[in-house]
């Protein structure tokens, strides 16, 4: 995210040497370490359809050659999604919701500037991250999973009130049914394991140097999520949320069962959750489109995040 801010916003080709001191990750790597996560990241942002060029400002081709993403190839056309197809990208947009990433897209852009590149701001309405992890483990071990960093800390298991130490090799941060988890390679007990965020007990430190370990392929990621994830927690209280035909799909998505209502271009959807103030927040955040019948609790806390949001008094 910090290499496409960089090449986004610069109206110019920005070289190598300068990519290396304006974004975060590649300033204190050697020269060895650098150029390995470099072509790394150039090569993932290319596979997954970001345009990277190559140039130079100098038309003689005296100065050192650079990069660019131009914003015309960046954005993309209008996109119809099907609603399963949405649903995914709402849930993805939810992950972005973390000041970290804001703070980080101040800080590419100054020190750009700073160097003497021309930095267009505007240039940022095409990235516009967002990122919600609550959890204060969240973003060292996204940092973590994104740079291959082995970490350590410790974490309380829900059956034990002392810490235990941990070290893994993380490969992913997921979500399940509201709640954060890693998952790696533990390599105390040199299998898979995944450890809910929540229950990790002060920092997450960095337990070796970044890029010294591979990620299994995708597919084997996945399997040991679902072999290690909790269970369907059929526990859970059940929510009724009306929805307008065509969408609320994320919580569409959440749904164990949708049904039509009464009222025309309206759909009963019963939700599991695990908290009532996050239900209440995503059900808000549809505006008109979704609105929450019970139980009461629920519904008196969407009306007061509505009313705090438009500045009425309850």
């Amino acid at each position: 995210m910090n290499l496409v801010i960089c090449l986004l916003v610069a109206r110019g080709y920005v070289p190598k040497s300068r990519i290396r001191r304006v974004v975060g990750g590649y300033g204190g790597q050697s020269d060895e370490a650098f150029d390995r996560m470099f072509e790394r990241d150039k090569d993932e942002l290319r596979e997954v359809g970001i345009p990277i060029e190559t140039g130079s400002n100098d038309p003689f081709g005296d100065e050192e050659p650079g990069y660019r993403i131009s914003r015309q190839e960046f954005e993309l056309p209008e996109i119809r999604l099907e609603p399963d197809e949405a649903a995914v990208v709402g849930l993805a947009a939810r992950v972005w919701q973390h000041s970290g990433l804001a703070a980080a897209t101040s800080n590419a852009v100054l020190k750009l500037q700073a160097a003497g590149v021309d930095a267009d701001r505007r240039a940022l309405g095409a990235v516009e991250p967002r990122v919600g992890g609550e959890e204060p483990a969240f973003w060292p071990l996204w940092e973590a999973v994104r740079d291959r960093q082995p970490v350590r800390f410790s974490h309380r298991k829900a059956s034990s009130a002392t810490p235990m130490l941990r070290h893994l090799q993380p490969w992913s941060v997921l979500s399940w049914h509201g709640r954060w988890y890693v998952l790696g390679y533990d390599t105390d007990r040199e299998d898979a394991r995944m450890f809910r965020l929540s229950r990790i007990v002060g920092d997450v430190e960095p337990d070796g140097v970044p890029g010294s370990y591979d990620v299994p392929p995708s597919e084997e990621v996945r399997a040991a999520a679902a072999a290690l994830g909790p269970a369907e927690p059929r526990d859970l209280p059940t929510a009724k949320v009306r929805i307008r035909e065509g969408s609320g799909h994320i919580l569409r998505s959440q749904a164990i069962d949708v049904r039509p209502d009464d009222e025309a271009g309206w759909e009963i959807a019963t939700v599991r959750y695990s908290s009532t103030t996050r239900l209440a927040e995503e059900i808000a955040t549809h505006g008109p489109d979704a609105v929450a019948l019970e139980p009461a609790e629920l519904r008196t806390q969407v009306i007061a995040w509505l009313s705090k949001v438009a500045g009425v008094t309850t």
